[in-house]
């Protein structure tokens, strides 16, 4: 057993029979049909939707979909916003949707407009940050994906010659990622896991390779009315990255494989919530994401 988890040997990374073992726990807590597909074809009246793929697992079978601007017109930025790319953030995913039931139609005239609202319809449905291959999508968006979750929404956009002005990739930071998925993470990659500060508040991770400041503060500016900004913890930081700005870390999206590296788009960020805060609620956090989708878009609709 690892030292932090209750499958696999500490210090071995897992096989397959400790990743079939891991799959055999997961249930399904929430139905991804009812929750977020009738949603979505609700939208039909006002948007083009598409089915870009199915997943299947162990008999089950997940459509993907797209929501896009109807009248597209070439001569517009296009802006991509991705959810549910770790199932289990909430958030992201009704954030994704309430974006396209309320606030998108009012960037239409500027914007061509995607929103792929689900990346990973089995992880919403048992509350996870892997798909059933014990693989975090969120790391997994290179060439030769192993997770189809990835690689499905890749090849859309390849084949569709879509490039994206405007990313904004929509994620949660939960208590579950110390209390569950961390450990577990180390049990499967066979290190010791160490539990990262989880910030109190709503933050931004940006793309170190193109990082835009001014673009990454009009979100938090924007946010700042909905709720609360995180402070950086005693060593000036976010889940152990320096803060740059009020509310703002940033990654290397491309080299770790996160999805806002997934485009070239000048103006990308990853949006993080914290859910389990005694500051926040649900609906707020859903209310955060959508703000976030608006900053951005308004900042980018005076800069493109």
């Amino acid at each position: 057993m690892s030292q932090d988890y209750p499958i696999g040997t500490q210090g071995k990374p897992w096989g397959e029979a400790e990743k079939q073992e891991w799959y055999a726990q997961q249930t399904k807590q929430r139905d991804y049909e009812n929750d977020v597909i009738r949603r979505i074809d609700h939208l039909r009246e006002q948007f083009d939707v598409e089915t870009y793929g199915e997943l299947n697992y162990a008999g089950n079978s997940y459509p993907l979909f797209v929501v896009r601007s109807r009248k597209w017109r070439a001569e517009l930025p296009t802006v991509l916003v991705t959810g549910g790319v770790h199932g289990y953030e909430t958030s992201g995913v009704h954030g994704a949707l309430y974006f396209l039931e309320t606030e998108a139609v009012n960037h239409l005239a500027r914007f061509n407009i995607i929103v792929a609202p689900c990346l990973s319809p089995w992880g919403y449905e048992t509350i996870n940050r892997w798909n059933p291959d014990a693989i975090d999508p969120n790391r997994s968006f290179k060439a030769n994906s192993p997770a189809q979750e990835c690689a499905l929404i890749m090849t859309y956009l390849n084949q569709h010659k879509l490039a994206p002005d405007v990313h904004i990739d929509l994620h949660e930071t939960t208590d579950t990622d110390n209390s569950e998925f961390r450990p577990a993470k180390a049990a499967r990659d066979g290190t010791v896991n160490t539990n990262w500060n989880i910030p109190d508040g709503f933050y931004l991770v940006a793309d170190s390779q193109r990082s835009e400041p001014d673009f990454q503060r009009a979100i938090i500016e924007t946010v700042k009315p909905v709720t609360h900004i995180a402070p950086a913890d005693e060593d000036g930081c976010l889940i152990g990255a320096p803060m740059v700005q009020e509310g703002v870390i940033e990654y290397d999206g491309k080299g770790l494989g996160l999805c806002m590296g997934l485009t070239d788009a000048r103006f990308v960020t990853t949006t993080e919530v914290y859910p389990d805060s005694a500051n926040t609620n649900p609906v707020e956090c859903v209310d955060a994401q959508v703000a976030a989708i608006k900053g951005a878009l308004e900042y980018a609709a005076k800069a493109l």
